[in-house]
Formats: C-alpha cells, sequence, structure tokens
C-alpha cells in the first residue's frame, strides 16, 4: 500500500475497500428492490470511482452549483446506480437513502438513467451511449473557454468520464475523440471500463479493436491499469493531470459484476438483478456482512468527508469571484442577464428597423449572419461554430475570432464534418455554464444529430442549431441534401423550438426568442434562395413571439384563409393577390414557429385561422398540418422526394406554386 493511500485511510477512518464495496452493495440492492438495473458496472467501477472521488475530484458536495468545480459525466449511464450511491455517500442534497430505495420508481430522483434536474451533481443525462463522451468533450473546452476569459483563479477545472465499451463502440464517440485531440484538451480525462461484456456477451463478438492505439492516433495520452487496483488507478490519474496537452484515456480493466461468485465477469451481471442467492454471495465474497441499504457510521463519515474534501477550494474561489463585478460572476452561469436580454431587445429593433429600410431580398441564412453580426458583440457568451459548412450556413461574422487548440480565446469553433458529436459538445458547452452555444449545418444533416437535438430537448438547454438549405429551394444538389421530412421530425419532438423564419424581420425575431428562451433548444431553419422583404413597416413588436400571425387581413372578412411558412409565405402572398384580383378575399398567416402558437390561447389561435376554409403551404411534407387545416383544409407540399434542378423549376415540377394555392383556394370556396 502506498503512503499516500495508507494516509488517506487513516484519516477517514474506513479502508479502500469498505469504501468501495458499500458502492457494490447499494448497487446491488438498489436493483434488486427495483426488480431491474444494470448492477454489473457499478460494481466493476467502484475502486476507480472511489479513487477518483476520495483523492482527486475538485467539488464540495455543499455547494454542488460550484462554477469552478470538476465536472463528472456517467457516459455508461446504465450503471446509475454508481452516481447516485456517490451522490448519496457524499452528501450532496436532495439524494438521501429513500431515494436508493426507490430506485428507478416514479418520481424519485433517481432515474433508471441519470436525467439532468433531478438531483444536484448529475451533470448531464446520459444512457444513450457515447453521448456523455460528447458531452464531456464540450465541457473541458467550455472550461479552456472561460479559462481564457476569467483566469486560473476563476476557471480552473478539470472534466472526467467514464466511459464503458458500448460508448466507444458508438460512431458518436469516434468524432468526439478525434475533436477533442485536435483541440489539445489537457483537462479531459476519459476513465474506461474495460470489462470485455456487453450484452450479447464478451466483447469479442463484434469487437476487436485496439482501444489504445484508437486513442493514440487521435492524440490521446493513454495508459492502462488495474481497475481494482487503487494505488495504480491513482497514479494514472495523477500522471494523466500532468500532461496538460493532450486529453488522457485511462483503461482501467475491471471486472463486471466484482463480488458477485457465479456471476462476475458475465454478461448476467450487465442489466438485470443478480438475485438474493447471489447478493448473499457475494456479501459474503466481499466480507460484507451488512443488511440491505445499511452504510456503517464509520463508512458513511469517511464518505461525508470526502464530500467536504473542497471546502477550502470553494473558499478560495469564493474570495477570488468575491473581486469580480455582479455581472461578470452572474454570467459564470447564465451568459444572458436582464442587461444582456434587454440589448438582445434592442439590438433586434434596431436590426429590423435597418432592414426594412433597405428592403433586400435575401436567403434567411444571410439574414441570420446579419443578425449575429449585431448579436456577438452584446452577447460575449454567445459560441459560434459549423460543421465544415462556415461559408455557405452564415454562422461566421467580423465579429468572431477562431478557437484554435493553443488559443481559447476565439468565440468560433470549427467542428469540422462531426454533426453529432457538434451536437453533443454543444450540450456540454450549455451544460457547463457560461456559454450559449450555436452551430450550423444544413438541415438534411439534422439527422447525423438527432440524438443530440433530442437530449437538448429533454434537458431543456438553450442550444441553438442553425439549419440551412431547408427544402428544395437549395436546387441542384438534389434529394440528398433536400429535407422533406426533417421539418415534421423535428416537430415531432417535444420541448423543441422548430422556427422558420419567411423573411429577414422574422429572421431578427426568430434569434430574440431563441436567445432569451432559457429552457429550450432552437432549430432555426434557414434559407439558401433569395426571399423577398414582406414586413417593410418595422414594429418593436416581436410577432413571432406567438408562433403566428396574420400578416394580410382583408376588408370586409375573408373568404379563405393561407397559411405558409418561410420560404413558402411569400408565395402565399402573391396567390393572395391573385385571389384579389379573382375577388376572393384572401388573410395570409405566417407560422414562424408551431411550438409557440400551439403554446396560445384557444382565442389567439381561433382569430389567427379564422373560420373560413383554409390552404396550408409548406415545401415539405404534410405530415401535421391537419392540426391547422382542420378536416376540410388542402396542402400544398411535397409529397415525395425532390430533384436535381434549379429552385425555380422544382417548384413548378411539384406544384408549389401561387397558382396551386389559388386552385386550392377556389375549390375549397366553390365546395
Amino acid at each position: 500500500m502506498s503512503e499516500a493511500l495508507a494516509q488517506d485511510q487513516a484519516l477517514s477512518g474506513a479502508s479502500h475497500d469498505d469504501m468501495a464495496n458499500v458502492i457494490r452493495a447499494l448497487a446491488m440492492d438498489a436493483v434488486q428492490k427495483a426488480a431491474s438495473g444494470h448492477p454489473g458496472m457499478p460494481m466493476g467501477m467502484a475502486d476507480v470511482a472511489t479513487v477518483l472521488f476520495t483523492r482527486f475530484l475538485k467539488y464540495d458536495a455543499a455547494h454542488p452549483e460550484w462554477p469552478d468545480r470538476d465536472r463528472f459525466v456517467l457516459s455508461a449511464g446504465h450503471g446509475s446506480m454508481l452516481l447516485y450511491a456517490l451522490l448519496y455517500l457524499t452528501g450532496y442534497p436532495d439524494m438521501d437513502i429513500e431515494q436508493l430505495k426507490n430506485f428507478r420508481q416514479f418520481g424519485a430522483r433517481t432515474a433508471g438513467h441519470p436525467e439532468y434536474g433531478h438531483a444536484p451533481g448529475i451533470e448531464t443525462t446520459t444512457g444513450p451511449l457515447g453521448q456523455g463522451i460528447g458531452n464531456a468533450v464540450g465541457m473541458a473546452l467550455a472550461e479552456r473557454l472561460l479559462n481564457q476569459r476569467y483566469g486560473d483563479d476563476i476557471v480552473s477545472h478539470y472534466t472526467y468520464c467514464i466511459a464503458g465499451d458500448g460508448c466507444l463502440m458508438e460512431g458518436l464517440s469516434q468524432e468526439a475523440i478525434s475533436f477533442a485531440g485536435h483541440l489539445k484538451l489537457g483537462r479531459l480525462i476519459v476513465l474506461f471500463d474495460d470489462n470485455e461484456i456487453s450484452i450479447d456477451g464478451g466483447t469479442n463478438l463484434t469487437l476487436s479493436d485496439d482501444q489504445l492505439a484508437r486513442f493514440r492516433a487521435s492524440k490521446w495520452h493513454v495508459a492502462t491499469v488495474d481497475g481494482h487496483d487503487p494505488e495504480a488507478v491513482a497514479l494514472a490519474i495523477e500522471n494523466a493531470r500532468g500532461v496538460t496537452d493532450q486529453p488522457s484515456m485511462i483503461a482501467c480493466r475491471t471486472v463486471i459484476g466484482y463480488g458477485a461468485p457465479n456471476k462476475a465477469g458475465t454478461a448476467a451481471t450487465h442489466g438485470a438483478p443478480l438475485g438474493e442467492d447471489e447478493i448473499a454471495g457475494a456479501r459474503q465474497e466481499l466480507g460484507w456482512p451488512h443488511a440491505p441499504f445499511e452504510v456503517p457510521d464509520a463508512v458513511l463519515e469517511s464518505w461525508r468527508a470526502a464530500g467536504m474534501r473542497g471546502r477550502a477550494d470553494y473558499d478560495k474561489w469564493m474570495e477570488a469571484a468575491g473581486r469580480l463585478d455582479a455581472a461578470s460572476r452572474a454570467r459564470l452561469t447564465d451568459p444572458i442577464d436582464a442587461k444582456v436580454g434587454e440589448d438582445i431587445i434592442r439590438a433586434m429593433a434596431g436590426i429590423k428597423t435597418d432592414f426594412a429600410a433597405e428592403g433586400a431580398k435575401l436567403a434567411t441564412r444571410q439574414s441570420s449572419q446579419k443578425v449575429l453580426e449585431r448579436l456577438m458583440p452584446v452577447v460575449p457568451g454567445l459560441i459560434g461554430g459549423s460543421a465544415d459548412l462556415t461559408g455557405s450556413v452564415g454562422t461566421l461574422t467580423k465579429q468572431h475570432g477562431i478557437v484554435k487548440p493553443d488559443d481559447f480565446a476565439g468565440n468560433y469553433i470549427h467542428y469540422g464534418v462531426r454533426e453529432h458529436a457538434m451536437g453533443a459538445s454543444m450540450n456540454g458547452l450549455a451544460l457547463h455554464g457560461g456559454i450559449v452555444p450555436y452551430a450550423g449545418t444544413f438541415l438534411v444533416f439534422s439527422d447525423y444529430c438527432r440524438p443530440s437535438i433530442r437530449l437538448s430537448a429533454l434537458m431543456e438547454q438553450r442550444v441553438v442549431y442553425v439549419m440551412t438549405h431547408d427544402s428544395i429551394g437549395l436546387g441542384e444538389d438534389g434529394p440528398t441534401h433536400q429535407p422533406v421530412e426533417q421539418l415534421a421530425a423535428l416537430r415531432a419532438m417535444p420541448q423543441l423550438h422548430v422556427m422558420r423564419p419567411a423573411d429577414s424581420v422574422e429572421c431578427a425575431e426568430c434569434w430574440e426568442l431563441a436567445l432569451l428562451s432559457k429552457d429550450r433548444p432552437t432549430i432555426m431553419t434557414l434559407t439558401r434562395q433569395g426571399l423577398p422583404l414582406l414586413r417593410t413597416t418595422p414594429t418593436d413588436d416581436n410577432l413571432s413571439a406567438k408562433g403566428a400571425y396574420v400578416l394580410i387581413e382583408p376588408e370586409g372578412g375573408r373568404d379563405v384563409t393561407v397559411l405558409a411558412t418561410g420560404s413558402e409565405v411569400s408565395l402565399a402572398v402573391n396567390a393572395a393577390k391573385m385571389l384579389e384580383e379573382q375577388g376572393i378575399k384572401a388573410a395570409v398567416v405566417s407560422m414562424p414557429c408551431w411550438e409557440l402558437f400551439e403554446a396560445q390561447d384557444e382565442g389567439y389561435q381561433a382569430a389567427v385561422l379564422g373560420t373560413t376554409p383554409r390552404v396550408g403551404v409548406e415545401a415539405a411534407v404534410g405530415f401535421g398540418w391537419d392540426k391547422w387545416l382542420g378536416e376540410n383544409g388542402k396542402f400544398i407540399g411535397m409529397r415525395g422526394f425532390g430533384a436535381s434542378a434549379p429552385a425555380q423549376e422544382l417548384y413548378k415540377h411539384f406544384e408549389i406554386t401561387p397558382e396551386a394555392v389559388v386552385a386550392a383556394a377556389r375549390d375549397l370556396i366553390s365546395n
């Protein structure tokens, strides 16, 4: 036993084995009581977690929101009892023994997989394998960005991530590993639970990778240790912390279900209770004679002491933070406070006036870029980027500097062709605090990062996805790049705002809404093709804020109402003019955000939709439009995939034209 470890144990009053075994026992007991769960990983990684939480992790359980705490991400989220046990043992608020006894039960903070917001100390929602690695990369990147802005006294911490074989099998992991290695994120340490077991059996059923070589090829520092040797684990972590210009991966060779006499080292411990007999045998094997959920006072006291290890660091940080002005300190966690919010509203009012004065025909991706030019100076915490499409998506402005491996002073990130890792990293940036991330790609490639978008929504994180080339209007690139089903698929996702502005003014309004929505991610769907300015009279009111509004209201009442989004609103306006010439009074409703409109009261919805027949027009599939069109409405849009041709030809070919809207309106009225 090392002298340092012996001293730690002498001070704590409990041995390392006891402190690790209590994690194993709580995991066994909670899964058994719930009759479901994953005991194997917590039992296998208990030694590694004990070393990390008692000797290295900078945290204060009494102050879980401390901005300069180390971040701990359990990417292998199925092993959630490892995290819950650690939070209870170290004394985090809202995590008592009753929560562990109610593991996986309705209303408990201890969900089957860790869910952000359920309890302090849960840094992110994990479970979809590999996502935690991407989140950890984003958190480590956030630390470097904020360190550059605030200095070592205010921001200087590590990000630790426990990942399993499944995490490393997911393609997302390679994107994230490559990205982190390129950026030289030396304060990121991944602890790989190398237990060689998957759900179906041994990992050799499907995997022959040399993981050390894989990480080394992406410029990581790598090491391998016996995950049940606390001294070896501690030395490996210490060495990793000494590497400043590379992220580190420590492959911890472990036995899944460690201590189970018959099932240890087998897939049987992965995703099912061990059973009463096996648990009794494990207690004997581990030398743990205590009853289920019983934690000896000496062991709990030692863990609670570990939870207070960081108190001196916390106090020192509080002293340093006290020298910051109140606004700078608050923006460490929320970069858009009341003043910044007012500045955003003021900036957007100004650019709306400018757009109206200029009257230019712009693609909304160009409008968005102009909006960002105004936003960057007033939102210092706004960090942009793109997935190797900077010139196409308009996410880079003259106000940006590039984030580089040795220079984190910039505010624009080149994510490369890594859409999935881009989304996961942006979640990590947002979760860390102090940053509002946005980044762009083509709308069709939202499919490549959809799991990350879903987690943005599930965790209610303010992440802005700039998705351009949003329809057949992109033209010649053809159906592989022309989104038709993506709008409907994204609108189906709860807690996500999908915005499709019709012109430059709506684009500014949608950006304002996206940045002021603290608990919602936003998809900003933007055009490649130019659109005429429709809102020529500026107004201080954000008309897009209610999701839909009447753009044209004919005098003397309506005969028909035309509903449209984005690039098809101008088409609807042209159709209304043609109908007017034929003596038919058509209202035009712009619907930039269905989710916001759905949140309005029935009276407002009824006033906007009217009682006359309705025609909907959107260059996408019609799934979801029935809600707004009613039983007798007609939809003008896509009924299949697109084609390769100039945009104007495609609109004619697929009959998404003013003439088609007029014909549909006349047909509805005549019937």
